[in-house]
């Protein structure tokens, strides 16, 4: 299969301003982060918040640089590129939706002109074609064409995520990144924006990637899921086999803590809250948290391996076993609670 992008050990590292006014911390966002993704394909991304999901979101379509590593757009290193090369590369290869439409579109154009942007920035056609192109877009995103004309102040919370996913296809990107493009949006919305992402994604052959606090939905829209933790991807699973299949016992407490409605279950309980991105313990980043955890845990991060099914592969020193139900975790780890002093 072909890449798109990929991110080989890509580490950020931020400063922070801590206690004192000339002193800060170190946030380490993201650490040795490797990722690919195929053109068509659909890549989920959960997690806590603060777990490096945005950060990973942005580095994918360079709007941030990575203080370390390499992030291959199309075989070649967004970053080695000149200005010119990188912003053309970014700007017609990729697309990103971020989570509140409302802060993203500028609220003093037009929606027309919001459109017609990114065309004109890149030179794209004619003047005659460009306003053709926007009109195609308002099309493609279900919004009637007198919309063009009104300002984001005067759209709902839908039409306005709707005006952002297609300044996001102005360009025909073969990426597409959603960045909690939901989250924001009432409820009775919600399913609109997820299925017209789906659509779109088929119609346009498009490769998406996209992050969600919200489990399940990764898990129904994404061919692959990658879980985070503290800035680390812990765990990659075929999206159909995440639930009862993830061999990482953090993948396992997420899926548990919203189950289906078919099969209710108790969540898998985590003791204690997120580690600081300022301190990450020493190790895996996980085992503060873990009922498995140990002194191997405690001393090094361990590398990846292979799941028996394709596509699979987890960090971690204690797996869980494969054919174990998520039931048995959740009695597991509940004895293991009972028995702590």
């Amino acid at each position: 299969m072909s890449t798109l992008v990929e991110l080989s050990d890509v580490h950020m590292v931020h400063k922070a301003r801590s206690g004192g006014l000339f002193t800060r911390d170190r946030v380490y966002a993201l650490t040795g982060a490797d990722l690919t993704v195929a053109p068509g394909e659909t890549v989920g991304v959960v997690g806590e918040s603060g777990c490096g999901k945005s950060t990973l979101a942005k580095v994918l379509v360079g709007v941030v640089r990575p203080t370390s590593g390499a992030v291959l757009f199309q075989g070649r290193d967004l970053w080695t590129m000149n200005a010119a090369e990188r912003r053309a590369a970014v700007g017609r290869g990729t697309g990103m939706i971020f989570q509140d439409p409302s802060t993203a579109l500028n609220r003093r154009l037009p929606v027309r002109r919001i459109l017609r942007d990114p065309l004109d920035v890149h030179e794209v056609g004619s003047k005659a074609e460009r306003e053709s192109r926007v009109e195609e877009l308002l099309g493609l995103v279900g919004l009637p064409r007198p919309l063009g004309d009104a300002l984001p102040g005067q759209l709902s919370g839908g039409q306005r995520q709707r005006v952002a996913i297609a300044r996001a296809l102005a360009l025909d990107p073969g990426l597409l990144v959603a960045d909690e493009p939901t989250s924001a949006l009432d409820v009775s919305v919600r399913a609109q924006i997820l299925n017209l992402l789906l659509d779109l994604k088929e119609r346009l052959g498009l490769a998406l990637v996209f992050v969600s606090h919200d489990i399940q939905t990764v898990r129904r829209m994404s061919d692959r899921v990658i879980t985070m933790y503290l800035g680390r991807i812990v765990e990659e699973t075929p999206a159909a086999q995440v639930t009862d299949a993830a061999r990482h016992p953090y993948t396992r407490a997420l899926f548990s803590a919203t189950p289906g409605l078919l099969h209710p279950l108790a969540p898998i309980p985590l003791a204690g809250p997120v580690p600081s991105a300022t301190r990450p313990p020493s190790g895996c980043p996980f085992r503060t948290r873990c009922w498995k955890a140990d002194a191997e845990c405690a001393a090094r991060m361990p590398d990846f391996s292979a799941a028996s099914a394709p596509g699979h592969r987890f960090r971690c020193h204690h797996p869980v076993e494969e054919g174990e139900q998520t039931l048995d975790l959740v009695r597991v780890r509940q004895n293991h609670e009972n028995r702590e002093p």
